[in-house]
């Protein structure tokens, strides 16, 4: 046998490796290239911003669950994670009384178990983490085709530095772009977002150059168990959110009943003016305790996010296509889901594709989806659910939820433990779970 058909017959005895374009480069679209990484994958990452975020204007804080921190933590160089996130270790529901400015404990679990994260860094985490050439930026995604009697996909995006049309081909084209994907829409155009009947005012406020802050004090002393709960804040048909950030970043939403605004653009985030600020901190006087309206007061540049979702998608894989994140499952932020639910979705695709190759792909992503879909239906509805009791919305079963007279039974359904598959751990994952636990023995 002459050397080049001994390096044919050596090439051809080696495993494929697949390759996979992803289209998308949030938080969603890094963690599928991780996972694709470790399963033995090339990726290439398309993103349209045209450089790595440097803050996080309209991304805020994060809760991570604990399946969401093993996974990320097989991923990141330790102990790198638990070094930009603080412990949540309580869930705690309080009922405000707007007239008096004061509130009660309505529920309270001291066995939460998740970490808090600001969306910029762990954004930057999961980035610098990637060798180096995989992410393109100012990459405006365009088109796809099915290529090779199926087989392939033909990327088509435009660089907007130049105006230069690029294509890329892989086995795979994965769908990371968000809760309004454009791919998503060329399988299912007639689609439609449901808009929950309320948007969210966010903010973070950072403190963390005011060593003596007057107002971290005063927050301290209504939120004592602050840098470690998640606190959820009722009155009357509103409700808001607030937990700390590491180094002294406080982050806030406060969800409020009005009719769906008219968007423009490609985001789900308004531009606001500062008279819509003005107005917004002025209405916050009027419902919440002094303290936590002084932190929104003094907060710079809050955004409004509109608040989304859609019913349960039955499928999210065409052929080689497959939606990851809130492409495949947009949600409303009730159940702490977002994230975590597209960390899972990573991690579950790169053990399906790890297990059956790229020679069977399609079974791959046919298990893939046939895990995701029955559990992030659930959790899809549930935080639905959530947030029309907590926003003091209807449901066809039960009576509109008042804080100021809800009783244990009522109160029950608040906390984020009764989330559907809350701890569940699939299968194809026991494996990195169980070898997270015992390296952090």
């Amino acid at each position: 046998m002459n050397v080049r058909k001994w390096e044919m017959s050596r090439e051809e005895g080696k495993k494929r490796r697949g390759k996979a374009v992803v289209v998308g480069g949030s938080i969603s679209g890094l963690c599928t290239a991780h996972a694709l990484l470790s399963a033995g994958w090339q990726v290439v990452v398309l993103e349209k911003t045209t450089s790595p975020p440097t803050g996080s204007p309209t991304g805020a804080g994060l809760g991570l669950d604990p399946l969401s921190v093993t996974i990320l933590g097989s991923w990141l160089p330790q102990p790198q994670l638990h070094l930009f996130t603080l412990p949540l270790t309580i869930d705690q529901n309080h009922a405000t009384d707007s007239e008096k400015k004061t509130s009660r404990v309505l529920t309270r679990d001291m066995n939460f178990n998740f970490r808090a994260a600001y969306w910029s860094d762990l954004h930057s985490l999961l980035y610098n983490a990637l060798p180096p050439d995989i992410l393109f930026w100012g990459h405006l995604f365009q088109s796809f085709c099915l290529i090779d009697d199926k087989k392939s996909v033909k990327v088509q995006s435009k660089v907007l530095q130049t105006g230069k049309m690029v294509e890329v081909v892989g086995d795979l084209l994965v769908a990371a772009d968000g809760c309004l994907s454009s791919i998503r829409k060329t399988f299912l155009p007639d689609l439609k977002l449901r808009y929950s009947g309320y948007c969210a005012w966010r903010g973070v406020l950072d403190l963390s150059h005011d060593e003596n802050s007057e107002i971290y004090v005063a927050l301290q002393k209504v939120y004592d168990d602050m840098g470690k709960s998640l606190y959820f804040d009722l009155a009357s048909g509103t409700h808001s959110v607030f937990y700390e950030l590491l180094n002294k970043r406080i982050n806030w939403i406060w969800y409020v009943n009005q009719p769906e605004p008219q968007l423009k653009g490609t985001s789900v985030t308004m531009k606001v003016s500062n008279d819509m600020i003005k107005k917004m901190q002025e209405e916050a006087e009027q419902v919440w305790v002094p303290e936590l309206v002084r932190a929104i007061k003094a907060t710079k540049e809050p955004f409004l996010n509109v608040i989304y979702d859609c019913d349960p998608l039955e499928q999210i894989v065409w052929d080689h296509v497959i939606l990851v994140g809130d492409a495949a499952h947009p949600t409303t932020p009730h159940g702490l889901r977002s994230t975590n639910m597209s960390i899972l979705d990573a991690a579950v695709l790169g053990q399906c594709l790890a297990k059956y190759g790229v020679e069977n792909l399609s079974k791959g992503l046919k298990e893939y989806e046939s895990i995701r879909v029955p559990t992030t239906s659930r959790q899809v509805l549930h935080s639905r659910r959530l947030g029309r009791i907590k926003q003091g919305l209807v449901l066809p079963d039960r009576n509109i939820f008042d804080p100021k007279t809800g009783t244990p039974k009522e109160c029950r359904e608040l906390q984020q433990k009764y989330m559907p598959a809350f701890n569940d751990i699939p299968s194809c994952l026991s494996a990195i779970a169980k070898r997270e636990y015992y390296s952090n023995l």
